[in-house]
């Protein structure tokens, strides 16, 4: 796929988008859990929680500069948002995680956790356009309608 095909489909630039940083971030998060659990020792569940802090910062830096471009001014709201979104992914992932390391036990941590990652980052994606990362006031949260309603009535 060309460039220019990407930038005349903006819904296959957006999935496209996603797609690479989220392998990215995927990629980050795997190489972080394996660095902590077979250099150092770590559970592999506290090495998740790291992984996620780390991981964190490729995925918001790759979705705002490529899968949704975010204004400038509105880069810390978008921060926060999708930090929120991130986090509610992180739990949902922690959760399915320890399940599968319940039922198929710490041997098979990678492959859980990649078939955990796959499935999360749907509803990561779907909730990130739809809210953290949304243009325009339909999707506004209310925080951010407050501050709009503030800012109108200063003028």
């Amino acid at each position: 796929m060309s460039l220019a095909y990407l930038q005349s489909h903006p819904l296959r630039r957006e999935l496209t988008g996603f797609l690479a940083v989220g392998c990215a971030a995927a990629l980050t998060h795997l190489t972080v859990v394996t660095i902590l659990v077979e250099a150092f020792g770590w559970a592999a569940l506290m090495a998740n929680v790291a992984a996620f802090g780390v991981a964190f910062f490729v995925s918001f830096s790759g979705h705002s500069q490529f899968t949704f471009p975010t204004d400038p001014a509105s880069l810390s709201s978008a921060r926060l948002r999708f930090f929120c979104v991130a986090f509610s992914a992180f739990v949902l992932n922690q959760s399915a995680f320890a399940a599968g390391l319940h039922v198929f036990g710490e041997r098979y941590y990678l492959p859980i956790l990649f078939c955990v990652l796959l499935l999360v980052a749907t509803a990561t994606y779907l909730a990130s356009k739809r809210w953290a990362f949304a243009r325009g006031k339909a999707f506004a949260s209310k925080a951010d309608a407050g501050l709009h309603l503030e800012n109108a009535a200063r003028k």
